[in-house]
């Protein structure tokens, strides 16, 4: 019986060079803030030719890893905007054929336990951006993407109140995907944007009362909400997710 081999895999030696810096990076080795080498000097210490150096620092500049600052030949280590990763998770799951029902039954789980963080670690400031996202939504009537787009800030005022980066990087990217099919829904049902009001309003309370139980409980009731919209709008929630609507 034979085995069969996978081809080893020849990596560019300008991606080895950017593995090489993103292992000290990700390791703290190389702090935010900490500039560089130069090109030439790089370039001497790994031992490849500068073209080199320069295509694997682009590639880290582009992942938001490092940045040129103005008037300096230097790149800077920086830490990449919470916004790009978000776009890139969210860009990775479409990619991945993930369906509206796995992004709502993703939303399930982890909605209610974020509004149950943030009745608990929420600041002034945030009770007042959250107002704000419910007084929006609740508005004068407006365009289903402008609406459902109002959805998406009232979640993540709700979110940014939890004052905890890693459940923002799992919830921003779901709130993305949770749009297109909103936006297939908000007006085919009459009853969903009073619906939809009235649970924002129901959790805002619950977040100034700085009851967590409530909050949970009606963070919960808002979500299912929404799989009941689908249903009732016929939307067929296997498809796969279109970023972008």
């Amino acid at each position: 019986m034979t085995t069969d081999f996978a081809p080893i895999r020849h990596e560019s030696a300008y991606r080895k060079v950017a593995a090489a810096l993103l292992e000290r990076i990700t390791s703290r080795t190389l702090s935010e803030g900490e500039r560089l080498p130069s090109e030439n000097d790089l370039a001497r210490q790994f031992g490849v030719n500068r073209s080199t150096v320069r295509e694997a620092l682009r590639e880290l500049q582009g992942g938001g890893l490092l940045v040129r600052e103005r008037g300096s030949k230097l790149m800077m280590v920086t830490r990449p905007a919470r916004d790009l990763v978000v776009d890139g998770v969210s860009r990775a799951l479409a990619l991945h054929d993930v369906s509206y029902l796995d992004v709502w039954e993703s939303m399930t789980l982890l909605e209610p336990a974020i509004a149950e963080c943030a009745a608990r670690r929420r600041h002034a400031e945030d009770l007042r951006i959250i107002a704000a996202a419910v007084a929006a939504f609740a508005g004068p009537r407006v365009a289903a993407a402008v609406a459902v787009q109002r959805v998406g800030d009232f979640f993540l005022a709700v979110g940014e109140a939890t004052h905890n980066s890693a459940l923002m990087l799992a919830h921003e990217p779901l709130v993305q995907l949770l749009q297109p099919s909103l936006a297939a829904m908000i007006d085919k049902l009459p009853q969903a944007r009073a619906r939809i009001a009235a649970a924002q309003q129901n959790i805002a309370a619950a977040i100034v009362a700085r009851d967590a139980v409530a909050a949970r409980e009606w963070m919960a009731k808002h979500v299912r909400d929404f799989r009941r919209g689908y249903s009732l709008a016929g939307i067929d929630l296997e498809l796969p997710v279109k970023r972008g609507g």
